[in-house]
């Protein structure tokens, strides 16, 4: 699976995503469920059990500062200025590279989805400044097709396309 996050700073002009590949330092990038469950056990015994919506997100940690990286610029402009709310709004795209769509060029079944970007920590030692941080998806996903030769994404339900 390929992850791609969208670096551009919220309502910036022009409005074309400018997504940068995650998994440089990576060992693994897991997407935690958090799903909402709630057990409860009644007066006869009995246990039920149900799980009424989930709460994903995703830690990015390592993350090792690169200058020349537009991500970087993004994470550090969130430390420096503290900023929250809507400049912390974001969108990510899941690459499956296993499940190919259609017979021609590289294109994959791929999802994209608002996200929220928490910085964790920055900082660092003798390997490297860091900023770790979480991503929080949010909102519905969108299923599509991302070319990985022209670097685009259509969604399924729409013909829009997103440039990466």
């Amino acid at each position: 699976m390929a992850h791609y996050i969208d670096s551009a700073k919220p309502g910036a002009s022009p409005a074309t995503p400018a997504y940068v590949l995650l998994g440089d330092d990576l060992e693994e990038l897991i997407t935690e469920m958090n799903a909402n469950v709630e057990t409860k056990n009644n007066i006869l015994g009995q246990t039920k059990t149900t799980l009424d919506s989930y709460q994903p997100q995703a830690s990015v940690e390592p993350y090792y500062a690169q200058p020349e990286d537009p991500l970087f610029e993004r994470l550090q402009e969130i430390a420096d200025k503290k900023l929250v709310l809507d400049d912390l709004k974001t969108t990510v795209l899941e690459v499956r590279l296993w499940e190919k769509s259609g017979s021609e060029g590289n294109k994959y079944a791929a999802y994209r989805q608002d996200a929220i970007i928490e910085v964790v920590s920055y900082g660092g030692d003798t390997t490297g400044y860091q900023i770790p941080f979480n991503v929080h998806y949010t909102g519905d996903r969108v299923k599509g097709v991302f070319d990985a030769t022209t670097k685009t994404f259509t969604a399924d339900s729409d013909a829009g396309n997103v440039t990466v």
